[in-house]
């Protein structure tokens, strides 16, 4: 059994420095000394061919390797460049660029750019409803006409019009979890329901006073509001500056590091800013650990990559 920790990427580097190392390591790490069958899940008997490092089931007769079936699977890219790119992926708080990693590893700008989408799925978790204290708010991702040529410059844009800009809807625990979702339209009813499917009943909202939040109090313990429009930020614990900080840390994020990103694959980005948040008090060994047993019940296709939402 591997019982590492590691405390920088050199560390990783030296650590894992052939492909049979981190082979083993992955085969350790999704099944625990005992290999199972990812086409039938047969596990009673399964042959290793150390010819070719592969594995048979006796039961359907399929042979197979230790990356079939998660997001590794047919992957052209060296285990070692995986293993560099979730660690120091899961490590940078404003992410890193695919460009930057092209660069890194030795690959073109577009195998890069699959790759981070690949470590974004395995940021992807939605289990348990948020609980406690909740803070609610909805942010805006496009660019501003203030900062675009006059000719360039989109009417009717102000406040919080979609003509050209994303609704991200976002709920933070305080002291806790963040969940968010992109979300086509600001329906004042879409989004309580939506708020009633990650958030436990017996929790306590805290909100601006947008109109699409009335009525919060008839489904939740209590809905608490601070009015923005005229000035109001803090009243007492009533206040949204837990959400307003995670906004913060992805728009940064966004602006610095991607500067621009596809509306259809926005929600990506907002698993990546999520998992950082929900991790933040975790060690980078630990967030690699985290990543590497998420990449083993998820698969990404170019194919699902590219489609529109």
């Amino acid at each position: 059994m591997y019982n590492f920790n590691f405390k920088s990427v050199v560390e990783l580097t030296q650590t894992f420095n052939t492909e049979e190392k981190c082979r083993k390591y992955v085969a350790e790490q999704r099944w625990k000394g005992k290999p199972c069958c990812p086409y039938c899940g047969y596990d009673e008997k399964i042959y290793i061919l150390k010819s070719n490092n592969r594995y048979k089931c006796k039961s359907c007769k399929k042979q197979f390797t230790e990356t079939v079936g998660t997001i590794f699977h047919g992957t052209r890219i060296s285990l070692m460049s995986w293993f560099y790119v979730i660690y120091l992926f899961g490590s940078h708080k404003k992410g890193i660029s695919a460009m930057q990693i092209s660069k890194d590893i030795n690959v073109t700008y577009k195998t890069a750019w699959f790759l981070l989408h690949r470590v974004r799925q395995m940021m992807r978790e939605r289990e348990g409803k948020l609980s406690g204290e909740v803070e609610i708010d909805e942010t805006f991702v496009g660019g501003k006409n203030k900062n675009r040529h006059w000719n360039k410059r989109v009417k009717g844009n102000q406040g919080r019009a979609l003509i050209d800009k994303s609704a991200v809807y976002g709920f933070v625990e305080r002291g806790g979890r963040v969940r968010t979702l992109h979300i086509k339209k600001l329906n004042g009813k879409g989004m309580q329901l939506l708020l009633t499917k990650f958030v436990t009943k017996d929790s306590s909202i805290y909100s601006d006073e947008y109109k699409n939040y009335n009525g919060l109090d008839n489904r939740f313990k209590e809905h608490n509001v601070v009015n923005h429009g005229r000035g109001q930020y803090v009243d007492g614990e009533n206040h949204t500056n837990t959400i307003e900080s995670f906004w913060s840390g992805l728009k940064k994020g966004i602006i610095a590091i991607y500067h621009s990103v596809s509306k259809h694959k926005l929600f990506r980005y907002c698993y990546e800013f999520e998992f950082r948040w929900n991790t933040r008090s975790k060690s980078q060994f630990e967030c690699f650990e985290n990543l590497l047993e998420n990449s083993f019940s998820q698969r990404l296709t170019w194919k699902k990559l590219v489609e529109r939402r």
